[in-house]
């Protein structure tokens, strides 16, 4: 609707994780870094979280798109199964046309596509998101996967990614053994005010607007205030804003439409502190 008015080419703050439209706070590029070099190094578990919103899927996405493409890799979006509909959708994730009457057999025939893989030089990888929906039953089903390996390396890289819930549930006691499997962590924080800044400039620049400024200084901080620099929330609330200046004809966005599109989404303010302590950055974990 207001595409032609502003001269996009697109719209610039689509929902979905468009790669030509990816932009890397510092969080999000070391965690990718650490992503990458957790695959590629055979490490084996690798631990992501974020809060909802903060651009997991797009980092997993930016993952995919720098590995070699040897690599197969997995998405398991439905945690919520029983083991045997789990290693079911594993089995058509890889493509690996065999139907089993038992966990067992499921076993027995992915070692043998591990093992086949390995000897091809041909990395396997399994992503496992909204992990903190899983069942501790479950998670130990993953870890067995990780007892898949020959005494030089593993057969399969798997990577567990979800909201920091998953934390809590990585600490019961009955799941130590995997927790102590997990070589590498990474916390995913939302971009901080000047990220925030950078992002929105970028992916108005990539949706092809080359006029004036569109957001004032003021409009842009009261986005990071009811943001808290979270790339889902600051894309909701810049399209609204877009559509409302298109529609009202306003030149420039300022902190008054922010507060109304903030409105409308039922979006906080944050309170007068926080905005130093959400700035704070959360480093990786090695283990």
């Amino acid at each position: 609707m207001y595409c032609e008015h502003y001269g996009f080419v697109r719209r610039p703050f689509e929902m979905t994780p468009d790669p030509s439209f990816l932009f890397l706070g510092e969080a999000h590029r070391e965690g990718l870094a650490t992503l990458v070099y957790g695959v590629q190094s055979g490490k084996g578990f690798v631990l992501l979280t974020g809060e909802v919103g903060t651009g997991k899927t797009t980092l997993l996405h930016a993952l995919l798109g720098q590995l070699d493409s040897s690599t197969a890799s997995a998405f398991i979006f439905n945690p919520r199964l029983s083991p045997l509909d789990f290693f079911e959708m594993l089995f058509q994730e890889f493509g690996i046309e065999r139907k089993c009457k038992s966990k067992a057999e499921y076993l027995i025939h992915f070692n043998e596509y591990l093992i086949e893989r390995l000897a091809n030089n041909e990395p396997t990888l399994l992503i496992v998101d909204e992990a903190q929906n899983l069942s501790p039953e479950m998670l130990e089903e993953i870890r067995l996967l990780s007892n898949l390996e020959t005494p030089t390396s593993k057969l399969i890289q798997i990577m567990l990614v979800g909201q920091p819930e998953l934390n809590e549930m990585l600490a019961r006691s009955d799941l130590r053994q995997l927790r102590q499997r997990i070589a590498l962590r990474h916390h995913l924080r939302p971009f901080n005010n000047e990220e925030l800044n950078s992002y929105v400039s970028e992916r108005l620049a990539k949706a092809g607007y080359t006029g004036k400024p569109l957001f004032n200084r003021g409009a842009l901080k009261a986005l990071y205030l009811f943001s808290g620099g979270t790339p889902r929330i600051i894309n909701n609330v810049c399209d609204g804003a877009l559509l409302q200046a298109y529609a009202r004809g306003l030149p420039t966005i300022d902190r008054k439409l922010i507060r109304e599109v903030a409105s409308t989404l039922s979006l906080d303010e944050m309170p007068q502190g926080a905005e130093a302590a959400a700035g704070k950055r959360k480093k990786r974990f090695w283990r």
